[in-house]
């Protein structure tokens, strides 16, 4: 008798131990989401032709946030909101504030914005675009400091939220964008075939709770929200795809991230029912990979952050900047008007920008993340060097100007040459910024566990 209690009691002592690895083997994953619809008219982002503030609501903008703690308690979260971009005073105040209240470094946020251009004008950011009055600069001044707040408590929230989960990873296909510098929009109907670079993939994470249902999927695509162009907030194409997954999912919580998608636009565009054909047709992109096999991540998280210095070259003399306020109109008046105060009162101009790289590895699949709005030939070679399967994402942590390739940069153009007066800094960047930020990722991801899948590409 002696001995069948002693089998019994080490049967269950080794349960116990089997039940306590087992649950060690798991992510926890908790979510959240909040409306960040402004309540009040104000200046919209993404357009320097408006003439106007806001004038209703298209449908509510949202910030979401999914937290993960893998099986050895490393936590990481991934916020993505409807905005145009974070500014980086923005985005800096947030992640401080998460280092002081939940103990997370800059490596461990990830905050991604769709970059609609249905959103609202926040601070730090476009200052030279609009003709704002002192009164509208007080609302987008209140707006982004309330938003601060609320995007620590979403986060906050996501973590209370946390429980034992599972993660699966798959990919998807949707060709509705078009590289928009090698193909004329008003002629495309002409053409039978389009010029790219582009990438077409819709990588998709399921989450699945305890009980085995969807808690939570994340999506991206490599895409200009910029079918849109009324004074109606709105999160855009990326905004309907969301609420059509949400509404054949009831429960579950979708989260869009925009990729590397500077310069590919959804053509053609202007409409709400083209917005909503191009959300349907992501949703349709993301529902077929959720129907079929996916492979499960382990639960295990890696994850990386630095900041590499950008050059910028030798900003214009100040007699440029002086001809071009006397024939300029409009945000490029604005701008040169600026950078001529900044002279005349002594001030220097910036040489480097501080540019964010951040490399995430949950299970076996890799998560680059980078800033400002980039452009689809940095997804490409990120992905022939790491895999074709590597999420990559522009607008990440902080959208300081456009980020062309070289060869970019020597065509000129829009990317290339002059977006910068959009963002307010005082020259183009140097012909050495895609050696820098690739020589940086690449560097960030050894150091984080993503591994080349050939090290041939790298000697």
């Amino acid at each position: 008798m002696k001995k069948i209690l002693l089998l019994f009691t080490l049967a269950l002592v080794f349960m116990d131990g089997f039940a306590q690895d087992t649950e060690k083997e798991q992510w926890k994953t908790g979510v959240a989401k909040i409306d960040i619809t402004p309540e009040f008219s104000m200046w919209m982002a993404g357009y320097g032709n408006r003439t106007e503030p806001s004038s209703g609501t298209l449908h509510q903008i949202w910030a979401k946030a999914l937290a993960l703690e893998d099986a050895s308690g490393h936590r990481a979260v991934l916020v993505t909101a409807d905005i145009l971009g974070w500014p980086k005073g923005m985005s800096d105040e947030i992640r401080e504030r998460l280092q002081e209240e939940l103990n997370l470094t800059k490596a461990q946020v990830l905050l991604n914005s769709s970059h609609t251009h249905t959103g609202p004008v926040l601070g730090h950011s476009l200052q030279d675009i609009y003709p704002l009055n002192q009164e509208e600069t007080g609302k987008i001044n209140r707006y982004t400091d309330a938003l601060v707040d609320r995007i620590v408590q979403l986060v906050q929230q996501a973590f209370n939220d946390l429980e034992p989960s599972e993660i699966y990873k798959g990919s998807g296909v949707a060709r509705f964008q078009v590289n928009r510098r090698n193909n004329e929009a008003a002629t495309l109907f002409r053409k039978s075939d389009l010029e790219g670079p582009n990438d077409y993939a819709v990588p998709v994470l399921k989450v699945l709770n305890s009980e085995g249902e969807l808690k939570a999927l994340t999506f991206g695509y490599a895409c200009h929200p910029t079918v849109l162009s009324s004074n109606q907030w709105s999160g855009d194409y990326p905004g309907f795809a969301q609420l059509e997954l949400e509404k054949d999912h009831p429960g579950a919580t979708a989260m869009f991230f925009q990729g590397a998608g500077a310069d590919q636009n959804p053509l053609p565009r202007r409409t709400v029912a083209l917005a909503k054909q191009y959300g349907r047709t992501l949703a349709a992109a993301v529902d077929r990979v959720l129907e079929e096999e996916m492979q499960q991540l382990t639960p295990t998280l890696a994850t990386g952050y630095t900041e590499v210095d950008l050059n910028l070259n030798e900003p214009p003399s100040r007699e440029e900047l002086a001809q071009q306020s006397e024939t300029a109109s409009g945000y490029y008046k604005r701008w040169a008007d600026r950078m001529l105060k900044k002279i005349d009162n002594g001030e220097s101009f910036r040489q480097t920008y501080p540019f964010p790289l951040q490399v995430w590895k949950i299970g076996n699949q890799p998560v680059f993340a980078l800033g400002g709005e980039l452009l689809i030939e940095y997804a490409i070679q990120l992905k022939e060097i790491f895999g074709h399967d590597s999420i990559v994402m522009g607008y990440s942590n902080d959208v300081m100007a456009y980020i062309p390739t070289a060869e970019v940069l020597h065509e000129g153009g829009y990317e290339g040459a002059s977006s910068q007066v959009v963002y307010g800094l005082p020259s183009t960047w140097s012909y050495d910024i895609e050696t820098t930020i690739m020589d940086g990722m690449v560097k960030l991801a050894k150091e984080t566990g993503v591994a080349p899948v050939d090290n041939d590409l790298l000697e």
